[in-house]
C-alpha cells in the first residue's frame, strides 16, 4: 500500500488528536457538572472518554489545565458569537434579539458548562480564571453597547445590571430544566426565555 504524503499523516494525527481532546472537555463537562470539580479525577475522565488515566496527560497537563480549556474555550466562543451576532445586524433591535437567540440557544444547549461555571470557577489557576473573566467582560460589553445603541437615554450602569439580569434568567434554565427532551417543550421554552429576556432588557 503506498503511504501517505507527510502532510496527510499530518493532519489525519491532527484530526484524530483534536476529536479526542473535544471529546474528553465533553466529558469533563458532564462529569464536573455532576460531581462537582474535585468530585472527578484524571482516571474518571479518561473512563468517560474511552482511554485511560495515563492518556489525558497527552492532550493536557493536568486536571487544572482541563477546567481551563473548558471556560476559556466557551468563552471565547461566546465572545466571538456575541460580536459576530451584533455585527451581522442592521439594527440594535435586531442584534438585541439576535444576542437573545445565541445566548438562549447556548444555555440550552450547554447546560453543563453552565452548571460548571456556576460552581467551580474559583477553582482556576489565578491566571486562568482572569483570562476567562476577561472575556466574559467583553462579551457582556457586546450586549452592554447594543442596549445603549437601543436605549440611548439611559444610564449605563442601569443598562449592565440589565444585561446581567438577563443572563441570569437565560442561565439559570439549567438548574431548572435538567431530563427535559421533549421538542415541544424544548421549543415553548425557547419562545418563553426570548420574551422574558427581551422584556427584562427592555423595561
Amino acid at each position: 500500500m503506498e503511504a501517505l504524503p507527510t502532510e496527510d499523516r499530518v493532519t489525519g494525527r491532527s484530526i484524530a488528536k483534536a476529536t479526542r481532546r473535544a471529546a474528553l472537555l465533553d466529558a469533563a463537562a458532564q462529569l464536573f457538572a455532576d460531581r462537582g470539580y474535585n468530585g472527578v479525577s484524571i482516571e474518571d475522565l479518561g473512563a468517560a472518554a474511552g482511554v485511560s488515566g495515563p492518556a489525558v496527560y497527552r492532550h493536557f497537563p493536568g486536571k487544572p489545565s482541563v477546567l481551563s480549556a473548558l471556560l476559556t474555550g466557551v468563552s471565547e466562543d461566546l465572545l466571538e458569537g456575541g460580536r459576530a451576532v451584533a455585527a451581522a445586524a442592521s439594527s440594535p433591535e435586531e442584534a438585541l434579539r439576535g444576542l437573545i437567540r445565541f445566548q438562549v440557544e447556548f444555555a440550552l444547549n450547554n447546560a453543563d458548562v453552565i452548571r460548571v461555571q456556576d460552581r467551580d470557577l474559583a477553582s482556576l489557576a489565578h491566571d486562568d480564571g482572569r483570562t476567562v473573566r476577561s472575556l466574559q467582560r467583553g462579551y457582556v460589553q457586546v450586549w452592554v453597547d447594543e442596549l445603549a445603541r437601543h436605549l440611548p437615554d439611559a444610564d449605563r450602569s442601569m443598562l449592565r445590571r440589565k444585561v446581567h439580569a438577563v443572563f441570569g434568567l437565560i442561565n439559570s434554565t439549567p438548574h431548572t430544566t435538567h431530563g427535559t427532551t421533549s421538542s415541544r417543550e424544548l421549543a415553548a421554552l425557547r419562545d418563553l426565555l426570548q420574551d422574558m429576556a427581551w422584556a427584562a432588557l427592555t423595561a
